[in-house]
């Protein structure tokens, strides 16, 4: 077969460039940046001894303060005030929708009208008279 050396040779390839970079670093940030943040960085992180006691410090019981009452009610307003106006966008698409399909019946339904009557014309100016036996 012609088409295994060549597999085996780019398995070999791969297999040495694997080896070659697993005792590689990552591109990660060094260790001494992240112990020493600068401006806004400071405010963002805390230290390890804050971090894990930051759930801790209230309990499920504990009263909310106003802010996060606040930011709450925020959050549910601009929650509600999305579904209303995506609701909203749907109901204006679907009335689109029907009438255009309301319209395009319509123009079917006197399209067959006006073939019916072209058909069935007798000559006879008011198209009423057409079944209008006469003795």
């Amino acid at each position: 077969m012609s088409w295994t050396r060549p597999l085996l040779l780019t398995c070999l390839v791969v297999l040495s460039v694997i080896t070659l970079f697993y005792g590689a670093d990552s591109a990660a940030v060094s260790d001494k940046a992240a112990a020493n943040p600068q401006g806004a960085l400071r405010k963002v992180f805390m230290p390890e001894a804050d971090a894990s006691s930051f759930f801790k410090r209230r309990g499920k019981r504990a009263v909310k303060t106003q802010d996060e009452i606040n930011a709450e009610q925020r959050q549910r307003l601009a929650a509600d005030e999305r579904r209303r106006e995506y609701h909203e966008e749907q109901r204006n698409e679907f009335e689109s929708y029907a009438e255009e399909e309301h319209d395009e019946q319509d123009e079917r339904t006197r399209e067959k009208t006006e073939q019916w009557r072209e058909f069935h014309y007798d000559g006879l100016d008011p198209s009423y008279e057409y079944n209008r036996h006469t003795v």
